[in-house]
């Protein structure tokens, strides 16, 4: 049913809004009214008059205006016809129906905009007998249908009763018919009234309709009416059940909107809403992340708070850096390796010169990537002299396969959080320096150097070696925990390479997780190679001498090498050359050209007189000197040992800052001689007259270990004897009571210093023929080895008369 009581519309549009009369009580007497044998008809879409109902209609076609106002200036009845068709515009005698309705206009109304609006009540029904004009408008006979009283007994009245329940039940389940109506409904007394009104109202065919008027039969018009109102009532309790349904879901969406929309003004009164935009940035972000079930529910319960939170409120940034700091992590997102060997191989060997152990490991582990397709990363350890390029050979493998390159520098790190991060909580809190580095790359699988990784400091403020132990443990570091992430982050596919000059110091816990690759130092011939091929043209380049053609030979470079460095890298070298570069450059800038060589005395007039000598082991040929080979973390080094007699009690002096192994090395040397002196031709009786004084020069440099003990012994009995040591000859080992030599380490790094020195001969252990061997025959050309089990083959050699 429709009671729109308030819409006014035209007769072409075919609503209506239903009047009561005032006075039912004309209703009784419509039969007794005089209906004219012909009338003027006004044509109705959509719309049926029913007798006694009153109702406003807005005029609007030209015919229809001077019809109306005619019957106005007479005696204001006019037919009420409906149209059959309601698309039809101007409708002919054809698209008429044949039963109308008589009506009354009440009220004529002109409107400011040229139209008339009448109220019309229905009076009696009429059948059209023929229609003899259509102009000005449509003028038929007619003959009046009278309409039977309303029947009195108790199953019309059932009937009666029975409209106005269903009327009104479908006015409660219909949202758009005002309450009111169902009162209306029960407060009409008159049955013929009561169907005529609902039979107007109902919202049904307009043929249906048609048919109520047509009838003649009030009860048969009650029971049409009571069909089409059950049709109607199923109609409007499906329509209630979907609408319940589809509201709930709506009112809970407009109830969100509704809060959103109050959540926004309230922001905008307290200063603007700046952080939609950012919002809506962070969430479109986030859609693109590969991320865990774990990471997508921290990041939506961060991005919620944030969205509830004032930008100018203090936890604002908090919450803001922490989901910045998720999305700007490379989540599952790697570089492509490329398994091309050779080509890697290549990229090596340009970088750097020799190194071929370290070589040899990467492209293996490239060769298993390649065949397997997945692998966790090895972490290795480089532990060499300061110098020959443990960092930058970093660099060089991750160019070789192809993937990011970090550093993480480690020297001097004394707080854990620099590794794990703060909690977020603290103010300035940040996460570690492994994340930072990855954030940084945007990589999941870069070639990260932790540098320095023996210089980690260790004190009340923290110990950050042992944070190291998770990242760099391939069992655990696929977990890795963050305290500022708050998450954890798989760092397996990082190639980890740790660098450090001294083993020693690293955490015995940490060391057993490296994959450690000793780097020893350089010969003086791979020297000559690396300044070649990268120092000099780099230093060139620096001064502003790429252009100029100047030549520095193989045999200048050696002087510079052996006169003015003793080291395991080439930093300095590479310092010395950049001073030849800088007096290069001032030369041209003066004269405009260059000699087309330098020559060894243009390196004494630009760097000075030569630094180091060999000479010294020529001049040091005294009967108590012996020369030793040490190792220390900036490479091998030549040791002097010194050994007087002066008369006393047989007391044994140390001095030069010695450390208790190498202490007890000397008492072990001094026992052996005393309990071999027959053996010897050694009078016993000076080891009770004599004090003995063993001094190692450079008594500011702490000094330990054992492999000084055979040089010890030979400086004792070269002391004691009279006998000199051989010159030019230099050895290092381990001794005991026994009088046995036992093999030391740093071997090839004391054979170099050694040959840096100019020195011949070398006396070592058997067992380190073997780290000999090792050692590539070009750097040892012209030192003659001699292997020894005992320290008597050691005196044999080492004692000239």
């Amino acid at each position: 049913m429709s009671f729109d009581q308030f819409l006014l519309r035209s007769e072409d549009e075919m609503d209506f809004l239903p009047i009561i009369p005032l006075n039912e009580s004309e209703q009784e007497d419509l039969n007794g009214i005089e209906v004219p044998a012909e009338i003027a008809l006004l044509p109705l879409r959509n719309t049926v008059l029913f007798p006694g109902v009153v109702l406003p209609i807005t005029v609007g076609r030209d015919k229809s205006i001077k019809a109306v106002n005619d019957a106005y200036k007479g005696d204001k009845l006019i037919g009420v016809i409906a149209q059959k068709d309601s698309n039809v515009e101007d409708p002919e005698i054809k698209d008429l129906e044949n039963i109308g309705t008589v009506a009354k206009i009440v009220k004529l109304i002109k409107m400011p905009d040229g139209g008339t609006t009448i109220i019309i009540q229905g009076k009696n029904r009429f059948l059209i007998e023929s229609i003899f004009e259509d102009e000005p408008y449509f003028k038929a006979k007619i003959k009046k249908l009278d309409e039977e009283e309303s029947p009195k007994d108790e199953d019309f009245n059932a009937y009666v009763a029975n409209i106005k329940d269903l009327a009104a039940d479908i006015v409660q389940l219909s949202p758009n018919i005002p309450s009111e109506a169902s009162i209306i409904l029960r407060n009409i007394e008159s049955p013929a009234f009561l169907i005529h009104f609902v039979s107007s109202n109902l919202n049904t065919d307009i043929k249906d309709k048609q048919r109520l008027l047509e009838l003649n039969h009030i009860r048969e018009r009650a029971d049409l009416l009571m069909k089409l109102l059950q049709k109607e009532l199923q109609f409007a309790e499906l329509k209630n059940k979907v609408t319940t349904k589809t509201r709930t879901e709506i009112d809970k969406q407009q109830r969100e909107y509704f809060l959103q929309q109050q959540l926004k003004s309230i922001k905008e009164e307290l200063g603007g809403d700046g952080n939609v935009q950012e919002v809506k940035e962070m969430q479109k972000k986030a859609d693109t992340k590969k991320w865990s079930a774990a990471a997508k529910e921290l990041f939506r319960k961060g991005i919620e708070k944030l969205e509830r939170m004032h930008p100018s409120t203090p936890d604002y940034s908090v919450v803001y850096n922490h989901l910045d700091l998720m999305l700007d992590l490379p989540w599952e997102e790697y570089t492509e390796d490329r398994y091309d060997l050779k080509k890697a191989k290549q990229t090596l060997d340009n970088d750097h010169y020799g190194m071929h152990k370290i070589k040899e490991r990467i492209l293996e582990y490239l060769a298993v990537l390649k065949l397997k397709g997945d692998m966790k990363s090895p972490i290795l350890c480089f532990i060499g002299p300061p110098g020959i390029g443990k960092t930058s050979l970093g660099k060089s493998i991750a160019s070789a396969i192809g993937r990011k390159y970090v550093r993480l520098s480690l020297g001097g790190l004394h707080d854990e959080s620099e590794i794990r991060g703060h909690r977020k909580t603290y103010i300035g809190a940040m996460p570690g320096r492994i994340l930072q580095s990855i954030r940084k790359v945007k990589s999941s699988n870069p070639v990260m150097i932790l540098d320095e990784v023996d210089k980690v400091g260790n004190d009340f403020r923290g110990d950050p070696s042992s944070a190291l132990l998770e990242v760099l443990d391939p069992e655990q570091n696929n977990t890795f925990y963050d305290n500022y992430l708050e998450l954890e982050y798989d760092l397996s596919k990082v190639l980890f390479i740790a660098t450090a000059n001294n083993i020693q110091n690293i955490q015995p816990a940490l060391r057993d997780r490296l994959e450690i690759i000793d780097l020893s130092g350089y010969a003086v011939e791979e020297k000559i190679e690396i300044a070649k091929h990268h120092l000099l043209p780099k230093q060139k380049e620096l001064h502003g001498l790429k252009s100029s053609h100047f030549k520095i030979s193989d045999k200048v470079l050696e002087k510079i090498i052996q006169d003015y460095t003793r080291e395991s890298g080439v930093r300095e070298l590479d310092r010395q050359l950049a001073s030849i570069m800088r007096n290069q450059a001032k030369t041209l800038a003066l004269k405009g050209k260059l000699k087309a060589s330098i020559t060894p005395d243009d390196i004494e007039k630009i760097l000075g007189k030569p630094k180091y000598s060999n000479d010294i082991y020529k001049t040091a040929n005294m009967a108590g000197v012996a020369v030793g080979l040490a190792w220390t973390y900036v490479g091998g080094d030549i040791l002097f040992i010194e050994t007087s007699l002066s008369d006393g009690k047989g007391e044994l002096k140390l001095t030069g800052n010695l450390g208790n192994v190498m202490k007890e090395s000397a008492s072990t040397a001094l026992t052996y001689l005393q309990s071999n002196a027959k053996k010897y031709g050694i009078d016993s009786t000076l080891f009770e007259k004599k004090n003995i004084h063993i001094h190692v020069p450079e008594g500011a440099v702490p000094k330990d270990g054992p492999s000084a003990g055979v040089t010890m012994m030979t400086s004792i009995a070269s002391a004691i004897t009279g006998k000199r040591v051989k010159p030019f000859l230099a050895m290092t080992g381990e001794i005991t009571l026994r009088g046995q030599v036992l093999p030391v380490g740093g071997i090839k790094e004391k054979v170099l210093a050694a040959k840096r020195a100019g020195l011949k001969e070398i006396i070592l252990c058997w067992q380190n023929q073997k780290d000999v061997e090792e050692i590539e025959s070009d750097f040892i050309k012209g030192i003659r080895f001699h292997y020894v089990k005992t320290m008597s083959q050691v005196l044999e050699m080492a004692l000239v008369n």
